[in-house]
């Protein structure tokens, strides 16, 4: 453990904690402060003026990034009849119904997304305690409870990416890898940026976008001047 520390105190040597730096300068510093053999995901957080504990400021949906994140999503969709068959067409990973109800009840995982037709939420609604804490429970805000899941299990393959506003009004999403051209990450944070203006809450009062932060998965925090973005 003390060689990962050693790597992560001299990368974070690179980066001036004081500066919020332009966007495109700051993902520079996030590839170069990436001292892991892996190829590492790379994540932005931001620090939102809102208050969570109100509904009208919770903040939660989806975005399909314009150059994808990196990781390939294994979808498991909810569905019958035709609309499965529209899934499996649409390269879903997993499709069925009561039987993977059973298998997550067992302790089955291999997904990272569930798409659910709005007829099969009264099944899918038993896994609530066990998909809720995970975050991984079907969402009509967030398109994975649909009738289209055509167009649901295309998006996700495509690079889509849920964002939820926690409980300290901060927001975190991947924007890709540490092997993406800086042009690509700079462009998904864009799409991120853009998309958090548009469902601000009428609620929110003062500065909305308060913090952004780049980083890779174990590398330093660089702080982006939010005004660099688009």
């Amino acid at each position: 453990m003390a060689n990962k520390g050693k790597k992560f105190v001299e990368a974070s040597k690179l980066v001036d904690r004081t500066k919020a730096y332009d966007a495109k300068e700051a993902l520079e510093l996030v590839k170069k402060t990436n001292f892991v053999k892996f190829d590492a995901s790379v994540e932005a957080a931001f620090r939102l003026g809102v208050d969570p504990k109100k509904a009208d400021q919770q903040i939660r949906g989806a975005v399909v990034l314009p150059n994808g994140t990196g990781k390939v999503q294994r979808v498991l969709v909810f569905a019958k009849g035709e609309k499965a068959k529209e899934a499996e067409a649409a390269g879903a990973d997993y499709v069925g119904d009561s039987d993977y109800i059973n298998k997550i009840q067992q302790g089955w995982f291999d997904f990272d997304v569930i798409v659910a037709t709005p007829d099969m939420m009264g099944e899918v609604g038993k896994l609530g305690r066990t998909l809720g804490p995970k975050g991984l429970m079907p969402n009509p805000k967030t398109g994975t409870v649909t009738f289209d899941v055509e167009r649901a299990v295309k998006e996700i393959k495509a690079g889509k990416v849920e964002y939820r506003v926690d409980k300290a009004g901060n927001i975190h999403v991947p924007i890709g890898k540490v092997s993406f051209d800086v042009e690509k990450l700079q462009e998904n944070l864009q799409t991120i940026f853009d998309t958090l203006l548009k469902v601000k809450p009428a609620a929110a009062k003062g500065t909305y976008i308060k913090n952004i932060t780049v980083s890779s998965t174990m590398g330093p925090g660089v702080k982006v001047d939010g005004a660099t973005i688009s």
